[in-house]
């Protein structure tokens, strides 16, 4: 990264303190925030309203590393997947899913990630770093530029649901959050955002006492720690039980909606007694729904998902016991941007 000061990374205050030792106006740095966070400019040769030789004077001052799309795929559903690079040369992937009612942002926290979960291609990646807090952003206001422009609507949701596990990247992640609901930014309501994580009750908890007001998703895929653990390492260390404490914690502190992400592998956690401790399971804790997801076939492991029949018995089943359970359906899987398949791989259409 370039070694001058990230402009973005200033303080509203910050700026106007270096303007006012230029003998500039105080009006500028309110221009200069604009141009940053209302109007998403992405370098300071965007500002047209200020002069060359200010714009200069900033560049020799400042920074503007920014996102930039490098690759775009359209699948055959109408999800698009982006390719980001980063000012320092990585690569992270972001979604873009329309349907009639919703355009939904899938953005990504991490250049990688550190926790290797047996379903997910992003874990048998190298975790290069986590994603600055204007990174993340960087991600929203490009997916929505692109769905304004070919969706004729902003965004409507946002998900961390992409590369990377958000809790581990904790005040990146939140500082994001802050710019992207705040007036001076998106102006997006928290509770359009939900964060995913895999499972990390000491965050979970933090979550709850910063009394954050998005909505909470956790990837659960198993009910008992003997088979969690055996494609969710995090398990190990974080086990069901310091989950279910952290989530009543968690929904204690804020009220806000937690998710139970569920993945359906065929012959693992399918069968009827899989579906009985999804019940108890459920029971423990204040979830409104449990999201029952199609897997994603990757390179890297051999599940296959259930059929159809054995699918709709297990979603039956729940709902005969009254969980609140759907079936999310993958979308962009010919693209691999599908829950589970981003990895920054060679993309074979343009």
């Amino acid at each position: 990264m370039n070694e001058l000061p990230n402009i973005r990374h200033q303080s509203f205050q910050d700026i106007a303190t270096w303007f006012s030792e230029k003998g500039e106006k105080k009006f500028r740095a309110k221009q200069l925030y604009e141009w940053i966070w209302k109007k998403h400019a992405k370098s300071f040769e965007d500002m047209s309203n200020l002069s060359k030789s200010l714009r200069e004077d900033l560049q020799k001052n400042f920074s503007f590393p920014a996102l930039s799309i490098q690759q775009k795929q359209v699948a055959e559903d109408g999800t698009q997947k982006y390719k980001f690079e980063t000012a320092d040369h990585h690569y992270v992937e972001g979604v873009i899913i329309p349907t009639e009612e919703r355009v939904t942002a899938c953005i990504s926290s991490q250049i990688g990630c550190s926790l290797n979960c047996k379903f997910c291609a992003t874990g048998y990646m190298k975790k290069h770093r986590s994603l600055l807090f204007d990174e993340i952003v960087d991600q929203v206001t490009l997916m929505n530029a692109e769905s304004e422009k070919f969706f004729e609507k902003k965004l409507t949701n946002i998900v961390f649901m992409g590369m990377g596990e958000p809790l581990l990247n904790y005040k990146n992640m939140i500082r994001a959050v802050e710019r992207i609901t705040s007036e001076e930014g998106l102006f997006m309501s928290p509770r359009r955002i939900t964060v995913s994580t895999a499972g990390i009750a000491k965050q979970i908890k933090k979550l709850g006492d910063d009394q954050v007001r998005f909505k909470l998703a956790l990837s659960l895929h198993a009910a008992n720690d003997k088979k969690r653990s055996a494609i969710m390492p995090i398990n190990d260390t974080n086990d069901i039980k310091s989950l279910v404490e952290a989530l009543n914690y968690f929904y204690q502190k804020t009220g806000n909606e937690i998710t139970l992400e569920y993945i359906l592998f065929q012959n693992f956690n399918d069968t009827q007694k899989d579906a009985e401790e999804l019940v108890k399971l459920y029971r423990q804790i204040p979830a409104d729904l449990v999201n029952i997801i199609e897997y994603n076939p990757i390179d890297q492991m051999k599940f296959s998902k259930p059929k159809e029949e054995a699918v709709q018995e297990f979603i039956q089943y729940l709902e005969s016991h009254r969980v609140n359970a759907r079936l999310r359906r993958s979308r962009g899987k010919d693209i691999d941007a599908a829950c589970g398949q981003l990895a920054n791989k060679k993309a074979h259409t343009a």
